[in-house]
């Protein structure tokens, strides 16, 4: 009985030893690393750039009014399309003291002229009715009575326009009514009946009462970068992506480069502009946000593979890892210089080194997953 369980406890420890010799020679032997195994394609590389920036219009004209007043009327109303001329507000005058005195003083001063001139041109007449005096002497005053006549014409009706903002003398001239100056649409009437409004002079810009442009002109602003701005050229092609507009995309034509950049946070900005492509099909409202994508370079029908499968040397050289054939499972690679071109960010065109058939080694993968 004690020889049989001195075997069991032989054979215990035995057991024990048999195991932790193996659990050392395990854990001793090197980890076997698994790579993502990756196929070059066939297919085409474009290296471009996208820029942030709105879409404007082009021209965008304030519509202001020529004379002081208060809104009587708002004839029109946000997205109304206008012709040049079309009132769109009018205005109660509000006279402006110093020009209402100083036309007030200038009638005054007609009337007295006229009054003066008048006198001497009823004597003179009837002295060259009796042949006293000569047809030219007669004639140079016969001047200046209708001089003074429409001296003090046009003092009243500069009066009435100041009064009133409408000439006696002609209809054309009626400051009260406030007109568009371009053919296009409302974007904004920044006034309400009632506002009192200035109109612009060398103090002040003036009140705004519209803002009117052509909707059907439109152009894309942004700022491009100073290491990117010597690959871009007037006359690109240029593709707008619209964040309110999902699904469309919107052509245009690079038309401006600035000739000089501004610098912000340390960084040399140029402006752009790009002429848009109207679509009848496509509603695009002024001040979208939106991005312009340029494709600066490109290659086609090109062998690519993945940019993160690439590496490089300290001396500059490039290189894959290519898959021997015929060993798939324990994947030894073979490291392999190779020639690139463009690049696009994701994907690098191969010029030399493989071909589509080799198969290249890629990223780790986590045996933990």
């Amino acid at each position: 009985m004690k020889k049989i369980s001195k075997f069991i406890v032989f054979g215990i420890i035995a057991i024990i030893i048999i195991g932790t010799f193996k659990f050392l020679s395990d854990s001793s032997r090197p980890e076997l690393t698994i790579y993502e195994i990756l196929s070059p394609t066939i297919g085409n590389v474009e290296n471009s750039t996208t820029i942030t920036g709105n879409i404007e219009a082009r021209n965008e004209i304030e519509v202001k009014p020529e004379i002081s007043g208060t809104i009587k009327r708002l004839l029109k109303e946000v997205g109304n399309n206008v012709v040049e001329g079309e009132i769109i507000a009018t205005l109660n005058i509000i006279p402006d003291a110093g020009q209402l005195s100083s036309a007030e003083s200038r009638l005054r001063v007609a009337e007295i002229n006229l009054e003066q001139v008048s006198k001497e041109y009823t004597r003179q007449k009837m002295l060259y009715e009796n042949d006293v005096i000569s047809k030219n002497d007669y004639e140079i005053i016969e001047a200046g009575y209708y001089k003074a006549l429409e001296e003090k014409e046009n003092a009243e009706d500069a009066l009435e326009i100041i009064k009133t903002g409408t000439s006696i003398n002609s209809n054309m001239v009626n400051n009260t009514q406030v007109r568009s100056s371009v053919r296009g649409t409302i974007l904004d009437i920044p006034v309400k009946v009632g506002t009192k409004v200035i109109p612009s002079n060398v103090f002040s810009d003036g009140t705004t009462i519209a803002r009117v442009a052509n909707m059907n002109d439109l152009i894309f602003k942004g700022t491009i970068d100073e290491s990117e701005v010597g690959k871009i050229w007037e006359g690109m092609p240029v593709s707008i992506f619209v964040a309110a507009l999902p699904n469309e995309k919107i052509d245009a034509v690079l038309e401006y480069i600035a000739p000089k950049g501004n610098k912000e946070n340390g960084t040399v900005l140029y402006e752009i502009k790009a002429a848009i492509k109207m679509s009848k099909s496509t509603l695009i409202r002024a001040n979208y946000s939106a991005n312009a994508n340029i494709i600066m370079d490109s290659v086609e029908n090109v062998i690519k593979i993945p940019e993160s499968s690439v590496e490089f040397n300290k001396n500059g050289s490039i290189f894959v890892y290519v898959l021997n054939k015929g060993d798939s499972k324990t994947q030894s690679f073979t490291k392999t210089p190779i020639e690139i071109g463009l690049s696009d960010g994701n994907y690098v065109e191969v010029k030399s080194g493989i071909t589509v058939y080799d198969r290249i080694r890629g990223m780790k993968i986590d045996n933990q997953k």
